[in-house]
C-alpha cells in the first residue's frame, strides 16, 4: 500500500477517535444526578447537582430558596413541612423542595433570587414568584389554584359539585350555566390567582335551583366564605361581563382587615367606609345589614366597615375620639383624601337607612368636605410600613458599610417580610 494511502487511513482513524472520545468518556464518569420523588410527600433538600433532575422530573414544583440565618426561613419550614405531604396528595401533585441559595448562589442567581425566602412555583420548568400566604393550610389553598386549569369544564351535576367542594372557601368561584368558554377564558388566565372559572354544559334543573337562576347562559359567582351568591345574565361583551367579575371578588360589604385592604388594590372605585365602635355589637350588625342593601344599588362604589375595637391603627386617620362620634360614614379614596358630608359626620340611633341615602345623595352632589390624611394614613402606616423599614435598613447597611464596620463577606441583611 502506497505511504500515501496508509498516512490518510491514520488520519481518518485519528479523526474518528477525536470525535467519539468525549462521549465515551461521559458515559464511562458519573452518570447524571438522578431525582426520586419521596413516596411520603416530605420536603426535599436540592442543590445544583439535581436541581435540573427535579425540574425535569415534576411537573409542579415549589421551591424555597433560603439561607440558615435567616429568621422568617426559620418560621417557615414546620409551614413547608405541613403542608408538603398535602400538596404531593393533591389530583394534580406538587412537590416541595429547598435550597440553601446562600451556598449554592448560582441557583439563587440564575433565578433572580435577592431575599429570604423566596418561593418560587415551577410549572414545567418555568418559574414564577409566589407572594401568597405561607401558612400551611392557605399555601395549599393557594398552590392548588395555581395549578388548577384556568376554566374547569363540567360535564354533569356531579362534577359541579366536585368542583365547589375541591374548590374550598379560600376564593370566590365563578360557574358558567350554559356559557361558552371562550367568553370567560381571559377572564380565568387573568384572574387565576383570585378567583376559580368553569363552565358547564350538561345540568339538571336541580342545579338551576340551588344555584338560584332560570334561564341560560347565567354565570353564577359564589363567595362561600362570605356565604355569598349572585347572578349575571349578560351582556357577555364589553366591560359588563368584567365588571361583574372584579365586583364578585369582594363580598358586598367588606369588613376591612390586612388581608381584604389587599384586595381592594386592583379595584378602582372609591370606598364608602362605616367607622364603627365595634364590629360585632347589635346595632353595628344591624347597620352593615343597611350597607349591604345601599351597596346592591350602588355598584360602582366599594360598600365596607371596620371597627375601632377590631383595628384601631386603621381607623385613628379616619376618627378622632375627643371630637367625632360613632358610627361614621366617610368616602375614601384608598390613598390620601377623603370625603365627609357635612350635618352627616355620625349617624345618630334610628333610621341608618334613610342616613346613608341623604349621605349617598350629598356624596353625588358634591355637597362634600375633602380632608387629608398625610402622615396619618392608614395606607402609609399600615400596607407601606413594610418598605419603609426596609428602606431605613438598607440605608443602616450602607452607612456601616462606608464606616468600615462591614466587611466583604458579611451576610446580606433583606430578608421577606411575612
Amino acid at each position: 500500500m502506497p505511504p500515501m494511502a496508509v498516512d490518510k487511513q491514520w488520519l481518518l482513524v485519528l479523526f474518528v477517535l477525536a470525535f467519539l472520545t468525549p462521549a465515551c468518556l461521559a458515559s464511562g464518569g458519573e452518570e447524571p444526578a438522578r431525582f426520586q420523588i419521596p413516596r411520603d410527600g416530605s420536603v426535599v433538600e436540592l442543590d445544583e447537582s439535581n436541581f435540573e433532575a427535579a425540574l425535569a422530573a415534576v411537573d409542579f414544583l415549589f421551591v424555597d430558596f433560603h439561607a440558615p440565618w435567616c429568621g422568617h426561613c426559620k418560621r417557615l419550614s414546620p409551614q413547608l413541612d405541613e403542608a408538603a405531604p398535602v400538596l404531593a396528595g393533591l389530583s394534580t401533585p406538587i412537590v416541595v423542595a429547598k435550597v440553601n441559595a446562600e451556598k449554592y448562589k448560582k441557583l439563587g442567581s440564575k433565578y433572580g433570587v435577592d431575599g429570604f425566602p423566596t418561593l418560587m412555583l415551577f410549572d414545567h420548568g418555568v418559574p414564577t414568584e409566589y407572594t401568597g400566604s405561607r401558612k400551611a393550610s392557605q399555601l395549599v389553598e393557594s398552590l392548588r389554584k395555581l395549578v388548577a386549569p384556568d376554566v374547569s369544564l363540567l360535564m354533569s351535576d356531579a362534577a359541579i359539585k366536585s368542583f365547589v367542594q375541591e374548590a374550598g372557601v379560600g376564593f370566590p368561584l365563578f360557574i358558567g350555566f350554559g356559557v361558552d368558554e371562550s367568553s370567560i377564558a381571559e377572564y380565568g388566565a387573568r384572574y387565576k390567582k383570585k378567583a376559580w372559572f368553569s363552565t358547564a354544559k350538561d345540568f339538571s334543573e336541580d342545579m338551576m335551583a340551588v344555584y338560584d337562576f332560570d334561564k341560560i347562559p347565567a354565570l353564577v359567582s359564589l363567595n362561600p366564605k362570605y356565604n355569598e351568591q349572585n347572578v349575571f345574565y349578560g351582556p357577555f361583551e364589553g366591560t359588563f361581563l368584567e365588571d361583574f367579575i372584579r365586583q364578585s371578588l369582594l363580598p358586598i360589604t367588606v369588613p376591612f382587615n390586612a388581608e381584604t385592604v389587599k384586595m381592594l388594590k386592583d379595584d378602582d372605585r372609591k370606598v364608602v367606609l362605616a367607622v364603627l365602635q365595634d364590629e360585632s355589637d347589635e346595632t353595628s350588625m344591624r347597620l352593615i345589614k343597611v350597607l349591604r342593601s345601599a351597596a346592591n344599588a350602588n355598584h360602582d362604589l366599594v360598600f365596607g366597615y371596620v371597627g375601632v375595637n377590631q383595628w384601631e391603627e386603621f381607623t385613628e386617620p379616619f376618627h378622632d375620639s375627643k371630637s367625632s362620634q360613632l358610627p361614621k360614614l366617610v368616602v375614601w379614596d384608598k390613598d390620601e383624601e377623603y370625603e365627609v358630608v357635612e350635618g352627616l359626620e355620625s349617624l345618630e340611633e334610628g333610621d341608618h337607612g334613610s342616613q346613608i341615602s341623604r349621605f349617598l345623595e350629598a356624596y353625588r352632589a358634591g355637597r362634600t368636605i375633602k380632608k387629608t390624611l398625610g402622615r396619618r394614613s392608614p395606607t402609609l402606616l399600615g400596607m407601606n410600613a413594610l418598605y419603609i423599614l426596609l428602606f431605613l435598613v438598607a440605608v443602616l447597611v450602607v452607612l456601616m458599610f462606608f464606616s468600615g464596620q462591614g466587611d466583604e463577606d458579611r451576610q446580606p441583611t433583606r430578608a421577606h417580610q411575612e
